[in-house]
């Protein structure tokens, strides 16, 4: 029954691999994930691209966990050598856009929850939840998605960690920042100018650090990612505008990283949002005690996921390796998935 269910997991992430799905756009893989629920008799719902199901024996007084992953892709980019649409196996690789991030997750999580649907007397409801835009935390995303279902009070994440467990997560904060000075014609002398001031900003922020540091997460990661000013060659612009990416560890909340930013910082920043923020679960939960015993290691992620959207324990988990991300020619060991599949079923078998 087991190979069964992993077998159809494959040919899923097979089928998903062949359907363009790009964030914000991922009606045809929601549709092909309903499919996979009647076929398995599944009652389920669907809002958007979101699609969403519990089980059988759902009971609103027990706990309820979830399993979330996302079928929304980034596009293909330019370096791919291979079709992304078209799902091969060579050498056990499987290729195909979206196949590591995170449809291997996804599918695998699909067949856990699966496997346990019929399940009565489950000690967890267990919720699944196929989402969209992730990639984009979109507002169609998970995050849009929460105030429809049910109390969660656990949960799974599903990307790739090599099914290890991330349980902690850095939080995000997007910063614009404007560097002022006064234009001027080039041609003249500008003691004021903009351009100017930039290396010694790029220099302090490259010299930053906030005090608190955190043994999963590290430091706060503070970096600059975009620089933009001047439109013409014979003007200095009166502005230079910067783009700060920042990473926030378990010790500080986006709010208090954000206060502590924009007053130390030598240019003007305002965040674009706080609501991306760091989470983690303890690792004495019997979740993760249950992936001790399996041999699971635990550590803490410097990416982003759909865990930001929750306020609940969560753990981060799936098959698969994040360096291959938004890679030319992504792939994922189908034996990966395989494993995936045996290890979820047998983390739950200790909690459920």
């Amino acid at each position: 029954m087991k190979n069964e269910l992993t077998e159809k997991a494959i040919a899923l992430l097979k089928d998903l691999i062949g359907i363009q799905s790009f964030s914000g756009a991922e009606n045809k893989t929601a549709d092909r994930i309903e499919q996979w629920f009647v076929l398995n008799e599944v009652e389920f719902n669907r809002d958007g691209n979101n699609v969403w199901a519990l089980n059988k024996y759902y009971d609103s007084s027990k706990p309820t966990l979830l399993l979330n992953s996302h079928h929304d892709t980034v596009k293909p980019n330019a370096a791919y050598t291979r079709d992304p649409y078209k799902a091969e196996v060579i050498d056990g690789k499987l290729y195909g856009l979206g196949s590591n991030d995170a449809g291997g997750a996804l599918v695998s999580l699909i067949a856990l929850f699966t496997h346990y649907y019929n399940h009565k007397e489950l000690k967890y409801n267990l919720l699944i939840a196929a989402s969209a835009e992730e990639e984009i935390a979109g507002e169609n995303s998970l995050r849009g998605l929460l105030s429809k279902l049910p109390k969660i009070d656990l949960a799974i994440v599903g990307e790739p960690t090599e099914m290890q467990m991330a349980i902690a997560e850095k939080g995000l904060i997007v910063f614009d920042g404007v560097i002022e000075g006064t234009a001027s014609h080039a041609a003249h002398q500008n003691n004021d100018s903009a351009i100017m001031k930039l290396p010694k900003i790029l220099e302090w922020f490259g010299d930053f650090s906030f005090d608190k540091k955190s043994d999963l997460l590290g430091p706060v990661k503070v970096t600059v990612t975009q620089v933009e000013g001047g439109k013409e060659h014979n003007v200095i612009p009166a502005k230079v505008n910067i783009v700060v990416d920042v990473r926030v560890n378990d010790k500080y909340t986006n709010e208090e990283a954000a206060e502590i930013l924009i007053k130390e910082a030598p240019c003007k920043l305002t965040p674009r949002s706080l609501r991306l923020g760091s989470s983690s679960i303890d690792v004495h939960h019997e979740l993760i005690q249950s992936g001790i015993k399996l041999g699971r290691t635990t550590y803490g992620s410097p990416t982003l996921s759909d865990q930001a959207a929750l306020e609940c324990s969560s753990l981060k988990m799936g098959p698969g390796l994040s360096t291959r991300s938004h890679t030319a020619d992504e792939y994922i060991f189908v034996n990966e998935i395989e494993e995936a599949i045996d290890i979820y079923i047998k983390l739950l078998g200790e909690i459920l």
